[in-house]
């Protein structure tokens, strides 16, 4: 087939990477425009358009289809097919009728169960313990189109976003390639989604990375494994904001009020919570690297009854 690949950020370039080891060819790679990056604010392109200069592919990065020019060049293309993982934007009907078979979607999780921007990280901080990736055919709605495979897999208690984010990755890409096998008759057999179960996977924002101690320490640490890597759950401390990238649960209760420190060991602080102990286990303060507390420790004196928050 002749397809036309749209996607943006590092889940989306492991896809396109095995698409390049198929039969097909990819026309074209439609990714979002370059955006500035780091503290020299310079434009980075994205790992999907990275790729595909490598491999000597079209680049298209419209800032939409609204206008008739990028509709036209979409069509001149003559694809069969545009797979969409992770894109940013949302397609017009006229782009979703363009190929000759649509475009369909892989997506983060088992539809409809958090359509949307974040459906890994929400998956953990609701605390689910299964998630996994549909191909879906695409529709003008958010993520509301007809399921054509998926495949599920568990969530751990270890996991963060990073970790479940590569391993849905990989499980993408394999069950996207096993439904280019047949995708017509695929098509034809196509499940639509029950929109009553339908939860909503909201994009990330960074106030929601501040850390509540009066929430149960069970819930805290699924917000800090939840925002592993970004934004990082933080509190504050000293007046300094200090990021918590790891933490685990202590069976143990407290009087103590949320937020104050109820032990200081070499290589661990533990913290009450409105339920329960949290023990820290890797942080970060302004302008230094993540580090195991054993090491902030070393350089810095923290002790039993200070608070944080």
């Amino acid at each position: 087939m002749r397809i036309i690949f749209a996607g943006t950020p590092d889940f989306a370039a492991e896809t396109l990477k095995a698409l390049l080891s198929t039969e097909h060819e990819i026309c074209a790679v439609y990714t979002q425009p370059d955006r500035p990056s780091g503290r020299g604010r310079k434009l980075m392109a994205s790992p999907v358009k990275q790729l595909a200069l490598e491999h000597k592919i079209p680049v298209e990065q419209p800032l939409n289809f609204k206008e008739d020019e990028a509709k036209q060049i979409l069509a001149d293309y003559q694809a069969d097919l545009m797979i969409v993982v992770a894109y940013g934007l949302l397609l017009p009907q006229v782009v979703l009728d363009t190929p000759s078979l649509g475009c369909i979607n892989v997506h983060a999780s088992l539809l409809p169960r958090w359509r949307g921007a974040a459906p890994i990280q929400r998956a953990i901080l609701a605390g689910d313990t299964e998630t996994g990736v549909c191909i879906m055919q695409m529709e003008a709605g958010l993520d509301t189109g007809p399921v054509l495979l998926r495949a599920s897999c568990p969530i751990t208690p270890d996991d963060t976003a990073q970790t479940l984010h590569d391993r849905l990755a990989i499980l993408g890409s394999d069950t996207l390639l096993a439904s280019l096998a047949n995708i017509v008759e695929l098509q034809s057999k196509a499940q639509s989604q029950n929109d009553e179960l339908t939860c909503y996977a909201a994009k990330l924002l960074k106030p929601e990375a501040e850390i509540d101690w009066h929430q149960s320490a069970h819930q805290i640490v699924r917000q800090i494994q939840a925002f592993n890597p970004w934004p990082v759950a933080q509190t504050v401390w000293q007046d300094q904001v200090f990021r918590i990238w790891s933490a685990a649960l202590v069976n143990e209760t407290s009087s103590t009020s949320a937020g104050e420190i109820t032990t200081v060991n070499k290589d661990s602080i533990d913290v009450a919570t409105g339920s329960g102990i949290l023990r820290l286990k890797q942080i970060q303060l302004p302008g230094k690297r993540a580090m195991p507390v054993a090491d902030f420790l070393n350089a810095n004196t923290i002790k039993a009854g200070d608070h944080f928050g």
